[in-house]
């Protein structure tokens, strides 16, 4: 079988993930597009992609693209995945999915309209600790689920000199940590249990700047099934990362620590072991080049979701056993989002979330 053409929009996250994902995944990269002419050809040349385009339009155009993955800042995300969509490209969209709700929807539509295959760049749900919590969530091992704690402290912004992308801080562009570590968490807690109900929240700035889009949050959320929850992230801690995900039962209590996933219960407490068919491909070792600093956490999941995505181009089922995130869960996520938004703005009122478009999870 031959591989078929997938170009990368975006020449960061994309350069960096996507094009070695989709490799992997069994897709030539034909073409990367940026804005910056000499920066996209340099990591063209860099990754021996054989088209440093900075012409959408055009890429869109060719016969031997059959599918878009699109890394752009998120402000972006809609004018280029509706592009695409119409184009007639499978589209894998990263998070934060879109601006808001309204332009979530409007992908959605797009995708549907198209006939195309429509992801979300949500690859941790096939992070293998995660998945392996969500197979016991799933077999009943800890009952009937009623508490979830997902506390995070990050030094990634501590610093105000850090060196981050200029649209991280900046509100209109999609910018916020909410957005860029939180849609992954509501994904999850909707991965695992269901929907959203109602959430009251605050978001604020933890490290020493002013006037900039958050780099914390706190949400106090309920969903549909009952269970009650806090997420909590901040990215500008200084210190070592550190922090607790653990969901409690009636009958059982998982964790994850490192890259283990832990259950407890009434015959004592012990790692859950990964199945062959929830592992993912080998990481790259641990690199000390900053622009690295998370591919090794990245790489494998991310290869699971491209090849969700190699499936849907080959007209085939997708053979993973996680649910694979598509247009209709960006759209859920955004309703979460833009409550959390709305809940902050209110001083931390109680925001109740509209019923998840048709399609999620």
């Amino acid at each position: 079988m031959s591989e078929p053409g997938a170009a990368v929009v975006g020449t960061g996250f994309g350069a960096r993930v996507h094009v070695p994902a989709l490799r992997a995944a069994g897709f030539d990269v034909v073409a990367i597009v940026g804005r910056d002419p000499e920066r996209t050809s340099r990591r063209a040349a860099r990754l021996d992609v054989p088209d440093a385009s900075t012409d959408l339009a055009a890429t869109l155009a060719r016969s031997d693209v059959a599918a878009v993955t699109v890394a752009t800042p998120p402000a972006a995300h809609a004018a280029v995945t509706v592009a695409a969509a119409r184009a007639g490209k499978h589209v894998l969209c990263e998070k934060p999915f879109a601006l808001d709700r309204g332009e979530a929807a409007a992908m959605l539509r797009a995708a549907d309209e198209a006939g195309v295959v429509h992801l979300v760049g949500h690859e941790f749900r096939f992070a293998p600790e995660r998945a392996v919590i969500g197979r016991a969530i799933a077999e009943g091992r800890l009952g009937e689920v009623r508490l979830v704690s997902l506390v995070q402290f990050v030094p990634l912004v501590a610093d105000p000199e850090a060196r981050v992308p200029r649209w991280w801080f900046d509100e209109g562009a999609g910018g916020g940590w909410l957005g860029a570590s939180g849609s992954h968490v509501v994904d999850q807690v909707r991965a695992w249990l269901g929907d959203f109900e109602t959430v009251s929240a605050r978001l604020q700035v933890v490290s020493d700047r002013n006037d900039v889009a958050e780099d914390t949050f706190t949400v106090r959320f309920r969903l549909r099934s009952g269970v009650e929850g806090v997420l909590q992230q901040t990215a500008g801690a200084w210190g070592p990362m550190s922090g607790v995900t653990r969901i409690a039962g009636t009958r059982g209590s998982a964790w994850i620590d490192g890259d283990t996933a832990w259950l407890a219960d009434a015959d004592g407490s012990r790692p859950l072991e990964i199945p062959r068919d929830l592992r993912v491909p080998d990481p790259p070792a641990a690199s000390d080049d900053p622009r690295h600093r998370f591919t090794h956490l990245e790489l494998g999941p991310y290869t699971r979701l491209c090849e969700a995505l190699r499936a849907g181009v080959d007209g085939r089922p997708p053979s993973s056993i996680v649910p694979v995130p598509t247009f209709a869960d960006g759209v859920a996520e955004m309703e979460v989002l833009d409550a959390v938004r709305a809940s902050s703005a209110a001083g931390g009122d109680l925001v109740p979330i509209r019923p998840a478009a048709p399609g999620a999870r």
